[in-house]
């Protein structure tokens, strides 16, 4: 079973997110767990204060190392990277990161692992924390949230429909945009004819080789038109 913990000092932010659609339907499959830890609870002072101002002045607050190293050490017995055990992954989510995409998404969800989500907020992390603890530092796009919490819930999602299971169908997240570089090809769906808009003929022709073909072409265009980026790739 996939497994997410998540260090965040808003758990009450996934209650309700992790409990709809999909991600329910594997979680209530046991494809998946998925728990929200507040980071507040690996702090030694009796204010229970997780961050302070960053040296050499500026703006805003840090989250300090040490309630994050405690964390991570108590949820997968590891107080440093090369000590974390097999199947084992730390990301940081981080505006500076790698930027989050399909590949990604695909190898987190191939093996049995556990995953630790730590979720950012003000001004970041205290650098020793990605320089000692992390495996992976992502984001999810060239932009700045307020915090790690949504960026973490959009891996959960991504990560989630691609287990074998989560999905109604298994060819679905095969067909999906970004899975073979492309964007998606057009859907269309009843009724055929709607204020004059028509759904392509090769669509209700149920010649299966046709609609293949169709498809294929459909995706390469939409992708030209859209994404030209992604056929440069």
């Amino acid at each position: 079973m996939l497994r997410f913990d998540i260090i965040t000092i808003f758990p009450e932010f996934f209650r309700e997110a992790i409990d709809c659609g999909i991600v329910r339907r594997a979680r209530n499959a046991g494809l998946v767990e998925i728990i929200a830890h507040d980071l507040r609870q690996w702090t030694t002072d009796k204010h229970h204060v997780v961050d302070d101002r960053p040296f050499g002045g500026g703006d805003g607050m840090v989250l300090k190392p040490e309630p994050i190293f405690a964390g991570v050490e108590a949820l997968t017995g590891a107080a440093r990277r090369e000590d974390l055990p097999p199947n084992t992954r730390v990301v940081l989510l981080s505006a500076q990161g790698e930027v989050f995409a399909q590949a990604l998404a695909k190898d987190l969800s191939q093996s049995d692992s556990r995953i630790v989500l730590l979720c950012g907020r003000y001004e970041g992390v205290d650098e020793r924390v990605a320089d000692a603890l992390v495996t992976d530092e992502v984001s999810i796009g060239d932009y700045v949230l307020s915090g790690g919490e949504p960026a973490a819930m959009v891996i959960i999602d991504a990560v989630v429909r691609l287990l074998p299971g989560a999905l109604g169908s298994e060819t679905s997240a095969v067909n999906e945009s970004f899975s073979e570089g492309l964007l998606d090809y057009p859907q269309y769906t009843r009724p055929p004819d709607f204020r004059g808009m028509r759904v392509p003929e090769t669509l209700l022709s149920g010649n299966h080789a046709e609609i293949a073909r169709w498809r294929k072409e459909a995706a390469l265009e939409k992708t030209r038109r859209k994404r030209p980026d992604l056929l440069n790739r």
